[in-house]
């Protein structure tokens, strides 16, 4: 158990320290306006010195330890755990379904199995399953979408492993359940000092990086689709946000819960139909994507100078972006669900994976 826990706590805190300097480099208006500014101001300015450190780091950890890193440790939990995302996945959302209908209630200070998914699902659907593929694509290829869906399928046992650690080294706080990466490196490596350097990074990867990234996206397209000036928007979306979370953990489950399963449906449905109108291309779009997976110049004819290390990097990365997994962001839900035993909320979070990552890059595909 020690050496599993040592493995995460490298992983999630080389895959927070990574994956937000990609989210500054790649997302948002604002840093996008800023690396304008300073593309403008020329090379010599402290901004462009500091966005160019920040683009040498990131690409350094993506090219020499991310990549293998990520993908590594999903496969090395796949086999060790002899492939769960396999065995179990479909019989755990036939048990969810299940848990559903005879609306099993959650107990005091805790969320239901399915309330801590819906929660989990709310903050890994978002930006990076929209804009993520799209990304993937015109940086990487057809090929990339290929790369996200195995970093998905590998992902699961990562997300299992997280979710169940969360399980067993979470603590009561008055008299509510807590816990996550932090709680499980701090508990499980007893070490304090590494726990804390992870939550930091999380705070400001996830608590100031991320929530700009999506605050900003909900608020552009607002203005963009319905016209809605900006201001508005963000004054909208503060009062709707403030109002669930000052209710606590039971209003943010309760939340998550109806809306979630709505989402998802409505966003899965639409893709769909999309597939169905194009249905003469499905064929050609599979092929585009297995073969510029393994061969990107026989798609893009070499004019891109795409390689395979460029498919399998952003599609890796999107992918981790897409569906968090061994990021350390979604355990903090899975701790505080009220199963069973560990494992089987750790089958949960497999289908967060599985409907963020699969079913949605699929359909956007």
């Amino acid at each position: 158990m020690k050496k599993h826990i040592a493995i995460f706590a490298v992983l999630l805190l080389l895959t927070c320290f990574g994956t937000h300097f990609d989210f500054s480099m790649g997302l948002g208006s604002a840093v996008a306006s800023a690396e304008e500014i300073a593309a403008e101001s020329g090379p010599a300015t402290a901004s462009g010195i500091f966005l160019e450190t920040l683009r040498t780091v990131k690409d350094f950890l993506w090219d020499n330890i991310l990549l293998y890193v990520l993908l590594g440790t999903g496969i090395f939990l796949s086999f060790t755990l002899r492939f769960p995302q396999v065995k179990y996945l479909f019989s755990t959302m036939k048990k969810m379904v299940q848990d559903i209908i005879a609306k099993k209630p959650a107990k005091p200070g805790c969320m239901t199995p399915f309330q801590s998914l819906a929660t989990s699902i709310a903050a890994q659907v978002g930006t990076g399953n929209i804009i993520g593929v799209a990304a993937a694509v015109a940086l990487g290829g057809p090929g990339s979408a290929f790369w996200m869906l195995l970093s998905a399928f590998f992902g699961m046992a990562t997300i299992f492993s997280e979710a169940v650690l969360a399980q067993i080294h979470r603590e009561e706080n008055h008299g509510e359940k807590v816990g996550g990466p932090a709680y499980y490196i701090k508990n499980g490596l007893r070490s304090k000092g590494f726990a804390v350097l992870f939550a930091i990074l999380c705070i400001i990867g996830l608590g100031i990086i991320g929530i700009m990234v999506q605050s900003n996206a909900v608020v552009t397209s607002l203005h963009s689709a319905f016209n809605i000036p900006m201001d508005w928007a963000t004054v909208g979306l503060l009062v709707i946000v403030g109002v669930i979370l000052v209710g606590g953990m039971d209003r943010i489950a309760k939340f998550s819960e109806t809306i979630v399963p709505v989402m998802a449906f409505a966003y899965i449905f639409g893709s769909l139909v999309i597939v169905f109108m194009n249905i003469n291309m499905l064929g050609y779009a599979l092929k585009t994507m297995i073969v510029g997976a393994f061969n990107p110049q026989a798609i893009s004819g070499g004019i891109l100078g795409l390689t395979v290390r460029e498919a399998v990097r952003f599609g890796l990365a999107r992918g981790l972006f897409s569906n968090e997994a061994g990021m350390g962001s979604t355990p903090h839900s899975h701790a505080v669900a009220e199963a069973d035993h560990p494992a089987e909320q750790g089958f949960m979070a497999m289908i967060g994976v599985f409907i963020s990552t699969s079913s949605f890059v699929s359909a956007q595909f």
